[in-house]
């Protein structure tokens, strides 16, 4: 599994339209050109390193990468310490996310 920080209005699209594309906070897939994904051990620090000043709820997606219709590839995400990161290259269909949880803030101390 694979995980992924997703902003409410941007998850209401995607349960809308069965797809997502939102990429990370504040840009898309098409901006960014892949969609920002986190190994189980790594959201917690995702959400406190980039979240932490986001005001509202956001939904954690646990996503079955056996499902995925796109190229999953772990990448380096930190140069300095060399830590990998899932980026999913194409949208995210809405069938392959097997559980969701709201998370509210504050979005530090994960």
């Amino acid at each position: 599994m694979i995980y992924h920080l997703a902003e409410v209005p941007a998850w209401d699209r995607a349960l809308a339209t069965g797809t997502y594309t939102q990429s990370t906070l504040g840009r898309t897939l098409a901006e960014e050109g892949f969609i920002h994904c986190s190994e189980e051990n790594q959201w917690a620090a995702t959400r406190e390193r980039f979240y932490a000043a986001y005001p509202g709820e956001l939904v954690l997606l646990t996503i079955d990468e056996d499902r995925l219709r796109h190229p999953l590839v772990r990448e380096v995400g930190n140069p300095s310490t060399g830590e990998k990161f899932p980026h999913l290259y194409g949208e995210l269909e809405v069938s392959a996310v097997v559980a969701t949880e709201v998370l509210s803030p504050p979005h530090t101390g994960s």
